[in-house]
């Protein structure tokens, strides 16, 4: 882990940071690119639960070559939480209470630590030996692996309905549109919804602003549209999913969450699935969530470097972030796409594909770094969103960590 030479901050209430423990290794590839507490979950990412619950903003402790990216902040108090961990009334209760030099626990899992200015610099996760620690003895969600965002999505949903839209009226959404369970929808500025099914009787939907849900979508909550997202004609949507923002989805969607700026936008079956920011699935794209024998689904596990199991029948595509595929793939049950990877042909490729590969079931070759830039930076502007030099040094530091992978 590094910590930057940040000069301490004075302030009155206590600094948060959000950590990063074993959880980023087994998270990856939707880690490769961003720390633990941004993954999407629910409404909002890890972080924006945390913020929103503390009222503080916080920073981060991460893995080096994403430090720049995502940098610590140190004041004289300082509350490192478990950027896995979603937050809880009762364990910020016992977080905020903690005393200097003390950490909650959980069995073997680390919650909190509350450390000096002096001390926060050299805190790591896993050698807290020079603490004292209290035992938190209620229960809290962790996201360990990818296939826990889908899991637990339509919980996180229900959590954030009520966090983000408290004090706050609904848009009108009844004209034009055939609703079920009104009082469960929420919908916010901006919105634009005709002629659309949806069905609350299951879980709160939540529609965010400047989001567009077209002709003839069905939709049955628990289920998340965030901001500047879009719907397409005729998408079938079946909670618990989460659209993250700036994305569009079309065809038939199962209990998936997009963590943004990615499209699903055509016809084609996408169920219990993961998709990073940045990539496109083509048209009539189809994932598996089951296998043919109904048994249960194993997923490539980047910390055992080793395929797991996931104690799950139904599981379908992790995907990293600026992955894409072309029309018609298919993808088999639980597999999992590293970042940065173009997947087009015909059949189904295998189960791992990992980060920069170029091809497709015939075989894969290296994505150029050169190449993959220029796209990133192509499809990034269309957002107005700048491809910086930080960005480069990120995607260059996964290409080297990934070798070994690609020339399996």
């Amino acid at each position: 882990m590094l910590i930057q030479s940040i000069p301490v901050m004075t302030i009155n209430k206590p600094n948060y940071i959000l950590f990063d423990d074993y959880s980023w290794h087994q998270l990856l590839p939707l880690t490769y690119t961003r720390p633990s507490c941004e993954i999407r979950v629910g409404i909002l990412t890890i972080k924006e639960k945390w913020e929103h619950r503390l009222k503080s903003e916080v920073s981060f402790q991460t893995v080096d070559y994403l430090s720049k990216k995502f940098p610590i902040k140190l004041s004289e108090d300082n509350i490192f939480i478990n950027g896995s961990v979603l937050p809880g009334t009762e364990l910020i209760k016992a977080i905020e209470n903690l005393n200097t030099d003390e950490a909650l626990v959980s069995d073997k899992t680390v919650i909190a630590v509350r450390l000096s200015g002096e001390k926060a610099p050299g805190f790591k996760y896993d050698t807290p030996k020079f603490l004292s620690s209290k035992n938190f003895p209620g229960s809290f969600i962790k996201i360990d692996y990818p296939w826990h965002i889908f899991e637990h999505n339509g919980t996180a949903i229900t959590q954030d309905f009520t966090l983000v839209t408290r004090n706050k009226e609904s848009e009108d959404f009844i004209r034009n549109n055939h609703i079920q369970h009104p009082e469960n929808i929420f919908v916010e500025k901006g919105a634009s919804i005709e002629f659309a099914t949806i069905n609350a009787s299951f879980g709160p939907v939540y529609i965010g602003k400047n989001t567009e849900i077209m002709e003839g979508a069905i939709i049955r909550g628990p289920f998340a549209l965030c901001n500047n997202a879009t719907v397409k004609m005729g998408a079938k949507i079946y909670g618990p999913t989460t659209i993250g923002p700036h994305s569009k989805v079309g065809g038939e969607v199962n209990n998936s969450v997009i963590l943004g700026f990615s499209n699903k936008a055509h016809d084609g079956f996408m169920g219990q699935s993961v998709i990073g920011e940045w990539c496109n699935l083509g048209a009539d794209t189809n994932t598996s969530n089951l296998k043919n024998n109904y048994a249960e689904v194993k997923v490539w596990n980047y910390n055992t470097e080793s395929f797991v199991k996931t104690g799950l029948q139904f599981c379908g595509l992790i995907m990293g972030d600026h992955s894409k595929c072309g029309i018609n793939t298919m993808f088999n049950s639980g597999t999992v796409v590293g970042v940065n990877s173009n997947i087009f042909g015909t059949g189904y490729p295998r189960n791992f594909i990992p980060s920069f590969s170029w091809g497709g079931p015939g075989g894969f070759t290296t994505y150029a770094l050169n190449k993959a830039f220029e796209v990133a930076e192509s499809v990034m502007e269309r957002r107005k969103i700048p491809f910086t030099d930080i960005d480069k040094e990120i995607l260059q530091s996964i290409f080297n960590t990934t070798e070994k992978y690609r020339i399996r």
